[in-house]
């Protein structure tokens, strides 16, 4: 493919080609330069294109400008596998088809009122974008007439029939007029979909985009050691150390991301879990809460992570290696996006994982380094630098000074030297902390390193042997870093402040309740950091949760016409 390449090149409208420039979209990708002239041929078309080269637009661009804007009827169908992916494809044809006012698009599927789909499509629309099972609710309903549909894709094809739509998309195909166009788009091209290529197209042109474009130069990619029950104290320990803003962890099972994000929220680190067992208003407000920044970890399975479509995510982790490489590249496909850089993080445990990863760096041709688990004295450091610049910062601030400054001169007249004050107040800013970090080094610590106490004593081994502990702790030493299940529901240690509110609340284990989910809830609905948020008791009919003084009377308030997990609650100050 030329370089020199542009999308006026390719032969498409004005219309389009203004709503690309405000994209900032400068030259098309090769899946973009070679399916669209096809397309726009009315060429029966198999695009083998990953997430991140521009399949959408690939297929959206000449579909618009081959729909006839001044017939208000379904004209072109296009079927995703999940809800997440619909609405992300449905909204790529509304950025493109901006200039041309009269073409309208909908996006169909499950867990959303079908009657407030049914009263757009009454309204009209030429483009409809869903996922087979409620295409097929439509159809059968008569609100769906495919007469008039030209053109129909299969987005994602491979993963719609590892998910068992094939019978709903043949059925949508037999309902089409046997004169139409038919694309495929699928990262893989198993025999499967080769058997329907074979028996729905005509002639097919075959687009095919080599692997070495399936990957992002911008992606740092790295792997840790570590054993699984210690997985999520490390991925704590990364997320606190690097600063993460946004983080999206991949899981290969639902029950492992309610998992991680339990445990998450027990080292006070606001997650949310995304899984197909999530209602479409579920998903939708965790992404909500996510795009919002309320959570700034998402936990979530391949399947529900289709469609995640956020600018700024930092980091991601592969909690468990992917069962297949596309896969990896559609998780380390989340971040580094919008020509920013961002960092893939991969979990290894024993010998199939290191063969796994092996695999994986000849697949997206690029080196995974191997890092050390950062060390307590480096979590330490950071606390310090933290500490300091936010004396800084206070110092520049001008107002009140004046009480500040008699409490010093209160402090100095007791017979204590400026040192000793400043002392006593670092204490007691970093004292918590760094007592909790050196408890925590009981269990984590960098293998290449001994940790030692400020006496110079170690940490680990009485006979001074060196141990990696995310690979050989023995069960002793990691009984209590589960994140708090053997406590009875308790997200950490309650700290008795007096600042902090006590809140009781109506709920408990016997409405399966866990601690992430009072976290999400005070933190979406209310707007309180869930860092702020301090200790959570859970018993069998109620619990109880500290938030800021300052807040408990809003959190009371707003949790008043809300839910945690469907359940009405009542909360108030606690009179115990």
């Amino acid at each position: 493919m030329e370089q020199t390449l542009k999308f006026s090149d390719l032969g498409i409208s004005q219309e389009i080609l203004k709503s690309v420039e405000e994209m900032g979209y400068i030259e098309p990708s090769q899946i973009q330069a070679e399916a669209i002239p096809h397309v726009l041929q009315g060429r029966d078309v198999i695009g083998q294109a990953q997430t991140g080269t521009g399949k959408t637009a690939a297929f959206a661009i000449p579909i618009i400008d081959l729909v006839d804007a001044d017939y208000n009827k379904p004209q072109a169908i296009i079927l995703c596998p999940t809800r997440e992916l619909a609405v992300q494809v449905e909204g790529e044809f509304q950025k493109l088809a901006k200039h041309y006012k009269k073409i309208n698009s909908l996006a169909i599927y499950g867990g959303e009122s079908i009657d407030k789909q049914i009263r757009v499509l009454r309204k009209g629309v030429q483009i409809v974008v869903g996922t087979p099972g409620r295409v097929q609710d439509h159809i059968k309903r008569g609100t769906l007439k495919l007469n008039d549909v030209g053109i129909i894709v299969l987005d994602e094809a491979d993963e719609m029939l590892d998910m068992g739509f094939r019978d709903d998309i043949e059925a949508v195909l037999k309902e089409m007029p046997e004169e139409r166009q038919t694309v495929f788009f699928s990262a893989t091209m198993p025999k499967p979909i080769m058997d329907l290529t074979k028996k729905y197209q005509v002639d097919p042109v075959i687009v095919k985009i080599a692997k070495k474009e399936l990957t992002v130069s911008n992606i740092e990619q790295v792997y840790y050691e570590v054993k699984s029950s210690l997985k999520v104290d490390l991925m704590a320990r990364l997320i606190k150390v690097h600063q993460y803003g946004l983080s999206v962890v991949f899981c290969n099972t639902k029950r492992m991301t309610d998992e991680a994000t339990e445990r998450l929220a027990a080292h006070g680190i606001a997650a949310e879990a995304l899984h197909g067992d999530l209602s479409q208003v579920q998903r939708d407000k965790v992404m909500n809460k996510f795009r919002k920044g309320f959570c700034s970890v998402l936990v979530a399975t391949d399947v529900a992570a289709r469609g995640i479509d956020v600018d700024n995510v930092e980091a991601v982790f592969n909690y468990d290696l992917p069962l297949d490489e596309e896969n990896y590249v559609h998780r380390i496909g989340r971040t580094g996006r919008a020509g920013k850089s961002g960092t893939a993080i991969n979990f290894i445990t024993g010998r199939r994982d290191g063969y796994r990863l092996r695999d994986l760096e000849k697949f997206t041709k690029a080196s995974i380094q191997k890092m050390d688990p950062p060390s307590v004295s480096e979590l330490i450091q950071m606390k310090k630098d933290q500490l300091a610049l936010e004396v800084q910062n206070k110092i520049s601030e001008t107002e009140d000074n004046q009480l500040f400054e008699e409490t010093i001169g209160q402090m100095l007249a007791q017979g204590l030297t400026m040192e000793q004050i400043t002392l006593g107040l670092t204490k007691l800013v970093l004292g918590d902390s760094v007592k909790e970090l050196k408890e925590q080094n009981f269990s984590i610590g960098n293998p290449r390193e001994r940790s030692r106490d400020d006496s110079g004593r170690s940490e680990g081994r009485r006979d001074g042997g060196r141990r990696d502990r995310f690979e050989r702790a023995p069960r002793g030493e990691r009984g209590r870093r589960d994140g708090g299940r053997r406590e009875g529901g308790r997200r950490g240690e309650r700290r008795t402040d007096a600042n902090m509110a006590r809140l009781f609340l109506n709920l408990g284990k016997k409405d399966r309740i866990r601690p992430n989910d009072i976290v999400g809830a005070i933190a979406g609905e209310a707007g309180v950091p869930g860092k702020s948020i301090g200790g959570i008791d859970i018993y069998d009919n109620f619990s109880f949760v500290d938030v800021p003084q300052k807040d408990a009377a809003h959190v009371i308030k707003v949790m008043k016409t809300n839910t945690i997990k469907g359940r009405e609650v009542n909360m108030e100050i606690s009179k115990g």
